[in-house]
This record gives structure tokens, sequence and C-alpha cells, in this order.
């Protein structure tokens, strides 16, 4: 009896560890994660649609949910992270991931708030990104990811080609001709005196060929064609390489044309300025690509259909190759093991190719994995895509896989300095451009008018104004 006593123990000790075991083998508790972004519009609709997919297959099957809230702009979207960070009165809780730009970004970081996400990658993983991508994230150039990549874009010129089409016929003018940046000052100088000449009765009244969204974008890419890092970074501190020569190069292919009514920024975008009649095309995010008119209405008020066209981003003759690479990523801040683990699964997920695709191509923006930065691969995933978009896409695909990537370092202040060096070209520009225009009205001739902005002397006070201004940010 004592024997099966003693066996009748262990049969029971073995069944009650059998019991326990198979509970630790069960999924972990359910878990929610908390996103924040800046999205809106078709941009939220394909973002929302995404988690509900997540939230219904993957997200379900391991407990995970995924509660997402748009902030409204970005700016919004920092206030209130920064707010939460902060532990504000009336601030919500950080949120387990948001969308967030490398500036804000850098400054949680600061704050000791985000999770390094290289060490939830393995190396294989980590080979499926394209490499700048990743290295955007990295602030300490050691390796670490503290951006994940979910969506990018890049910069290209958008065309009025009905417009287009009319001042080719009469001067000879090709696309070719806009391949390169002086090609394009060129081009603009002729497309104004061609609508000058429209109005021989009222003379200086030349219209404006184009224009810029991100003056900052221009300055620092055409720089770095250039062979110049205007903000060369290394452990998080900046050295100002402002040299005189490429920003002169730089000067004389935006500020000089714009002075003299060739380039145009009137509107809050360039795309509204193509609406208007005030300029055939730009330069701007291929994401922008989705706000470009169907239609223009003129000084006249006649109002008239227009089709796009999609070219490269003009680049220097010279210079060496290279594209912007922009857009915000995702941003995981520091929680339990759970919600972290839960956080990487969510955007590993997000970032497959038959996901980010399917984001991509209903956002705008472009996908962040080698293999879905093909337009066959995208069209393979998305075969009802528009013939625009389309040329959209082959395009941005194009500008990212046959350029060197180009993005501004994370230090600290950064956006400030960025800020300074922009409207250092843009708002001077419109101001001079705006007292010529006086001038002209005045019944000034375009070369008094203009003569004082165009002089070695005014260049070289503003250059050092402007370097004096930023030389406060180095180190």
């Amino acid at each position: 009896m004592a024997h099966k006593r003693v066996v009748l123990c262990l049969l029971g000790t073995i069944l009650a560890a059998s019991m326990l075991s198979g509970c630790t083998g069960k999924k972990s508790d359910p878990v929610t994660i908390t996103v924040w972004t800046y999205y809106n519009g078709d941009q939220l609709d394909a973002f929302n649609n995404l988690t509900e997919k997540f939230n219904e297959t993957v997200g379900k099957k391991q407990g995970i949910t995924v509660d997402s809230k748009s902030l409204g702009t970005v700016e919004d979207l920092e206030k209130n992270v920064l707010a939460a960070a902060d532990g504000e009165v009336g601030a919500s809780e950080v949120p387990n991931i948001f969308s967030a730009y490398a500036d804000t970004a850098y400054t949680m970081d600061q704050k000791d708030m985000l999770v390094d996400i290289s060490d939830y990658l393995t190396d294989k993983e980590k080979e499926q990104y394209v490499e700048g991508y990743l290295k955007e994230g990295d602030f300490s150039d050691d390796g670490s990811i503290k951006i994940f990549p979910v969506a990018k874009s890049t910069e290209l010129l958008f065309l009025n080609d009905t417009d287009w089409q009319k001042f080719a016929a009469d001067t000879g003018a090709e696309y070719d001709d806009l391949k390169s940046i002086e090609g394009l000052v060129e081009t603009a100088e002729k497309y104004y005196k061609w609508t000058d000449e429209q109005t021989p009765d009222q003379p200086n009244d030349g219209k404006a060929l184009f224009g810029r969204d991100a003056m900052a974008n221009y300055i620092l890419v055409g720089a770095r064609e250039l062979g110049c890092d205007i903000f060369e970074v290394k452990d998080e501190k900046m050295t100002l390489n402002f040299d005189k020569d490429v920003i002169r190069t730089l000067w004389d292919n935006y500020y000089v044309p714009y002075i003299r009514g060739y380039f145009s920024a009137s509107g809050r975008f360039r795309s509204d300025d193509v609406k208007t009649g005030n300029v055939l095309g730009y330069v701007g995010s291929t994401y922008s690509a989705t706000f470009f008119p169907t239609e223009v209405t003129n000084d006249s008020g006649d109002t008239y259909d227009i089709s796009l066209k999609v070219l490269p981003s003009p680049k220097f003759k010279d210079g060496d190759d290279y594209a912007v690479q922009q857009g915000a990523g995702m941003v995981m801040t520091k929680g339990s093991d759970e919600e972290i683990k839960a956080s990487v699964e969510f955007l590993k997920w997000f970032t497959k190719p038959e996901n980010n695709i399917d984001f991509s191509v209903g956002s705008g923006y472009l996908p962040v994995t080698n293999e879905a930065n093909s337009i066959d691969k995208i069209k393979s995933v998305e075969s009802d895509i528009s013939s625009s978009m389309e040329e959209i896409l082959t395009k941005s695909v194009d500008e990212i896989n046959n350029n060197n990537l180009y993005y501004m370092h994370a230090f600290e202040n950064g956006n400030d300095a960025r800020t300074v060096l922009q409207e250092a070209f843009e708002d001077v520009a419109q101001q001079d451009r705006a007292i010529v225009e006086e001038r002209l009205a005045e019944g000034q001739s375009a070369q008094e008018a203009e003569a004082e902005f165009l002089s070695d002397d005014y260049f070289e006070n503003w250059y050092q104004n402007v370097l004096s201004e930023l030389q406060a940010y180095e180190g």
C-alpha cells in the first residue's frame, strides 16, 4: 500500500506539473499598443485599413491589438508627444509607437525614451530594407535603429504638360532641357520671355516656369551633388561646411532666376501655383503628386483641364547623383517587454512587401524594402493602378534605386539650423522680388530694378550674415 501511495503521489505531481506546463505554453495575455500618427486623408485611410487587417489576422492570433489615432498635423503630433514625455498636466500617456521625423526622434532619444529596434531584428531582416532608410535612425553611428522606416518619398518634377506643349511647340523646348538645374534655369528664362512677348503692350509681365516646395532640400542635396555636406554630423555633433563657391552656385541657380521672375512661389504649396497658372511646374515630394491639380484657373478667370507629366528631379550638370530621402518613420518608446515585442511584430508585418505596397499605393508614398522597390513587384501586388500613379511610382523607384540617397543627419537644434538655411534663400528671394516688382511698376527697367540684388556685394553681405547665424549651431 505504501508503494501504491508513493506511485499515486508521483503521478499527482507529474499531472500538476504538466498542467502548469500547459498553462505556460499558451499565448501570452492580450496586449494593446497605441500608435499616434499625423496621417490624414488617403494616407490615414490606407493606414487604418492595414491596422484593421492586422488586428483581425496576426493580431487576433497573437493577442495583439493596435489602437491608432491621428493627432492632426506633424506639428500637433510633435507637441502632444513632447507634452506626454514631459508629463505635462492633462497630457496623455506616451504612445508605444508614433510617427516622427529625425529631429523629434532625436529629441526623444535625448530623453532616453526610445527603443533601439536593431536589438529586435536579425541581420537577415535588416538586409531586407533599403540601407539608407535604416541608417537615418542611427544617431550614434553604432548600428542602432531609433527610427523604423514604414514609408518614404523622394522628389520629382511635376509639370503642367498641357501648357508646356504650347510653349514647346513655339520654342522647340524639350523635356530633356529640364534634366539639369542649369538647363532648367535657361528654359525658365526662355519661358518668361516667351510669355512676356504674348502681351507686347505690357512689358515685364512674363510668367515664371518653376517653383520649389522644399527649399532646404534644394540647398542640402544640391550642395551634396557639388561635393559639399553643409551639415556634417559625427557623434551627434555638427560641423558646418558653408563653402562660398558652392553656396554661390546654389544662389545663382535659385535666387537669381527668382529675382528675374523666372521662378516663383506665391501659394502655400507649389501645386497651388500650378492651379492658378503662376508656374508650369515644381519640384516636390512624390507624395505631393496626389495634390497636383487637374485644371487651371488663370488670371482672367478662365478654367481649363490640364494633364500631368512626371520627370526626374533636375541635378547639377557636373554634379554627383543624389536624391533626397524623406518621409517620417515610426519610433518606439520604452515599455514592458510584451509591449515592445508586440510593437516590433506590428512594424515588421506592416513593412512586408505586400502590406507595405498596399499602404504606399494608397497613400502616395514608397515602400521601404529592397524587394518592394520595383515597379514590377508593385504592379504584381496592386494590379489596379492608374496610369498617372504608375508613372509617379516608376519615376520614384528609379530615383531611389539609381541615386545616392541624402538625408539630413540629426543633431541638437538641427531643425532650427535647417530653417535658417531655408529662410535665407526662400524668404529673401520673395522679399527682394517684391521690391523689384514695385520698381518695375514705377517705370524702372528690369536691369535697373534688379541691379542691386544681383551684385557681388549683395551676395557677400548675405553670405556673411547667414554664415554667422549657422555657426551658432556648430559643435
